[in-house]
């Protein structure tokens, strides 16, 4: 089976490897262009361009999906074409291009959270369940009819990089099959129910502000979960974001009854929410280096008195 994949993050990497060990005739390769590192400001390829380049095969980076890019894409001859998390909108000409179909791999279980961050969305919500849906792609997001689905559960302790790393297991482990499937027309895709359909927003770095003094302890928990590694948790004092990079809950019984909004304790800094109270164990100032919330007790004690 001749396959044309589309990817950007590690997660597509790794999905893109299972391809070549499966011994997937993989065309191409299409991914987002190199960024600037912060170090340095070398160009740094995303982890499916690199993972493309150690097999040798044409990797495609275009900034616009323009008509030069799609004369490559034409000359190309393919059974699949592939997309898992790429980062751009695939135009309906490039859907028609492969002689089986264009599947997407989509973390979630459609119809239910469409769009660019199923996983922090379910961690968000508290989901008890979430897998993976492999559909057939159309020109509107994510409302493709569906082949099948594999389920998987949501640990309580489970972040977002602990359930991206999950569904990334469960996609290899099922894909090969799958694909498989499809090409013989075992699997008949379905259309999704637009009852019970949910989109999701994009994360940027504004997703990870909080506000101490207005949110319930549980939906700060589930939010340091759900943007664990990127954007990152933090809070404002003084005109000035703090990163919260640990979380846990405030232990009455050891240090006492909570009289203030701010009051450094035995594990660390813990804070009022509107509701209980909680403690973070570690934080960062702007240009500083993480620390450990309770050393942080010397320098910072008066920055943090009401």
């Amino acid at each position: 089976m001749k396959v044309l994949f589309a990817g950007s993050p590690k997660s597509s990497a790794i999905i893109l490897n299972c391809l070549f060990e499966e011994q997937f005739n993989v065309v191409g390769v299409i991914s987002q262009p190199d960024k600037r590192s912060k170090r340095g400001g070398v160009a740094e390829p995303s982890p499916v361009s690199a993972e493309a380049l150690k097999h040798g095969i044409e990797t495609f980076k275009p900034v616009v999906l323009d008509e030069s890019f799609k004369k490559e894409i034409k000359s190309l001859d393919f059974d699949f074409l592939i997309v898992s998390a790429y980062g751009k909108i695939l135009p309906n000409w490039m859907l028609g291009i492969p002689t089986i179909a264009p599947i997407n791999i989509h973390f979630s279980l459609l119809p239910k959270y469409r769009g660019a961050s199923p996983i922090q969305t379910a961690i968000l919500n508290n989901d008890k369940k979430t897998g993976i849906s492999i559909m057939r792609m159309t020109g509107k997001m994510d409302e493709g009819p569906v082949y099948c689905f594999h389920e998987h559960d949501i640990l309580s302790s489970d972040n977002k990089n602990d359930l991206e790393e999950k569904l990334t297991s469960l996609c290899i482990k099922n894909l090969t099959k799958d694909l498989e499937n499809i090409y013989n027309n075992k699997l008949v895709p379905i259309e999704q129910k637009e009852s019970g359909s949910s989109y999701c927003p994009k994360i940027d770095k504004l997703s990870g502000r909080v506000e101490l003094n207005k949110e319930n302890a549980a939906t700060i928990f589930q939010k340091y979960k759900a943007f664990f590694g990127w954007p990152g948790l933090y809070f404002e004092k003084n005109n000035i974001a703090i990163k919260i990079h640990g979380l846990e809950e405030y232990r009455e019984n050891i240090d006492g009854q909570m009289d203030k909004r701010f009051k450094f304790v035995s594990s660390g800094l813990a804070v009022k929410t509107i509701d209980s109270t909680i403690v973070i164990t570690y934080l960062q100032f702007p240009g500083k280096r993480i620390i450990a919330s309770a050393d942080a007790a010397n320098s910072y004690a008066e920055f943090f008195e009401e």
